[in-house]
This record gives C-alpha cells, structure tokens and sequence, in this order.
C-alpha cells in the first residue's frame, strides 16, 4: 500500500513520505495509552487525596487524645494494659475512616444510578470487587494513621495523665 502511494504521488525513492497510513491498530495503540495515562493520573491524585485524609484522620486522633488525656490516665490507673489502650484508639480510627468509606461508596452508587438515569446509553454498573477494595482501603488509612497517635496514648504515663488538666 506504501509503495503504491509513494508511485501515485511521485515520491522519488531517496526521499520520505510525504504522507503518512493509518491503521486501526495506531488507534489501538493510541487508546491504550490515553487509558493508560488516565490510570496514573487517578492513582496519583487519588494517593494524594489519601494522603491528605489519613493526616487528617491522624490530627483528628490526637486531638482526640489530648481531650481524653485523663481518662486514658484513669482506665491505665486501675489496670488497663497498653495493649488494650492501643486497640482502642486503633478501633476508633478504623471506625472514623470506614464510615467515611462507606459514605464514599454510598456516594459513587448514587452518582452511578444518576448517570444510568440521565445517560441510558452509558452503562455504569458497581463491581462487588471495586467496593470490597476501596473500603479495604479507606480501612487500612484508618489503620496505618490511626497508629501513631494509638501509640502516643498508649505509652502515657498514668501519673502524668492524671494530673492533665
């Protein structure tokens, strides 16, 4: 087909082409690598975006701590073990970021039964695998930030907290 358009078009052979043939694989070839861009670009911002939500739940944690310094004092005071002090703060920032993932998911279902609505042409459907990971997820941010300030009140002094005011 080349050598056919070249003759056609009077293209001397030491010279280039001077057009140039589609194919439907470069269309191919063209999506995947739109798609494959657009998949980074979500990861990066989305990572971003978890970043900033863990830090938040982090703050959100040691504030938290810093108000309940006393009783943190009291239940270690009448035997409380690390341990258990630990698992508590864990458990509430689990439960902090799971209740924001199941809002988020509850969210993307409305937004797709909209758009299933105003578009009936453009299928949207909820995969059971993408829900069961974004929860796992927006779980293990709650865990990996809830960490530090679950260390924080565990390793109190209870003599000290006792004397926070």
């Amino acid at each position: 087909m080349v050598e056919t358009l070249r003759r056609q078009r009077g293209v001397p052979a030491d010279k280039p082409d001077d057009f140039e043939v589609i194919t439907p694989d470069m269309f191919n070839t063209l999506w995947k690598q739109l798609t494959g861009a657009l998949v980074i670009l979500t990861l990066v911002i989305s990572s971003i975006g978890l970043l900033v939500g863990g830090i938040g739940v982090m703050n959100v944690m040691l504030v938290s701590i810093t108000q309940r310094t006393r009783e943190i004092g009291l239940r270690m005071a009448v035997g409380a073990r690390r341990r258990e002090i630990l698992m508590q703060i864990l458990c509430e920032a689990i439960t902090l970021t799971g209740v924001g993932g199941v809002l988020g998911i509850l969210v993307g279902a409305m937004v797709s039964e909209a758009v299933k609505r105003t578009f009936p042409a453009l299928p949207t459907r909820l995969s059971l695998f993408w829900i069961v990971l974004s929860l796992a997820v927006s779980i293990g941010v709650g865990l990996f930030f809830g960490l530090y300030p679950a260390n924080k009140a565990a390793r109190l002094d209870p003599v000290e907290a006792l004397r926070h005011e």
